[in-house]
């Protein structure tokens, strides 16, 4: 099948009329912010289907600061083409959880860059910088196999959550307790002191506005896991 040649203008058309009014004002809840049209993320990857990768479509996609179109940018993206560059200035446009919790994150853990980009963005000041950080390298865990990645740093990490999450803005203390699932599900040599480190911090309160939202239990999150059998399963993408 031939890549689609959808210019930016036909792709933006195509997400207004996906548009749902019930969507929107659900991301709205969860925060999102004019522009955006709710589009549901089955209707973005019919878009997908057509666009495949397109690394020059998906930047200027980003560029429009429209979330849906935002949104579809990280799933559309050439993580073998985008550059720590790029990606540094997508964070910092990347307002709400869908973007900085997801898009841009599993687009960044898929690059060679993710490693030393999300080490970067947790030292961040700014809530949806760091908030990415955590959550490019729980995905990066969760990508690569353990040979590649660097065991000792992730341990450090546990002990940095474990001591800092519960006075983290608040939705770095979310992503900060996906790290610890990501870590104790993904690498196997860190099950046991993730497992240790999510009895220690416990319950995670974060202010999910009004939504139904639930931060899950770090330490049951792993068991099911281990339960399954499914301990350091890599998964083949980020990006779903």
């Amino acid at each position: 099948m031939t890549k689609s040649t959808l210019t930016l203008n036909q792709v933006m058309s195509e997400l207004n009329s996906f548009g749902d009014d019930q969507t929107k004002k659900t991301f709205m809840r969860h925060g999102a912010k004019e522009p955006l049209y709710g589009v549901k993320v089955q209707d973005l990857k019919t878009i997908l289907k057509r666009t495949k990768k397109n690394h020059s479509l998906a930047l200027e996609l980003y560029a429009t600061g429209n979330s849906d179109a935002m949104y579809l940018a990280g799933l559309m993206a050439d993580e073998t083409l985008i550059t720590k560059e790029q990606l540094d200035g997508w964070v910092k446009m990347a307002y709400w959880s869908y973007l900085n919790e997801y898009a841009v994150p599993w687009v960044a853990a898929e690059t060679k860059h993710g490693f030393e980009l999300g080490l970067k963005w947790i030292q961040s000041d700014q809530e949806n910088i760091a908030t990415a950080g955590w959550s490019t390298l729980a995905n990066y865990a969760a990508v690569n196999p353990d040979e590649n990645l660097d065991i000792d740093v992730y341990s450090a990490l546990l002990d940095q959550v474990e001591k800092e999450i519960h006075a983290a803005q608040n939705r770095v203390k979310y992503t900060m307790n996906g790290f610890v699932i990501a870590t104790g599900s993904f690498i196997p040599e860190l099950t046991a002191k993730s497992k240790e480190v999510a009895q220690r911090i416990g319950k995670v309160h974060v202010d999910v506005g009004g939504t139904a939202c639930k931060v899950p239990l770090a330490m049951d999150y792993i068991e099911k896991v281990e339960a399954k059998g499914r301990t350091g399963v890599k998964r083949k993408s980020a990006r779903c």
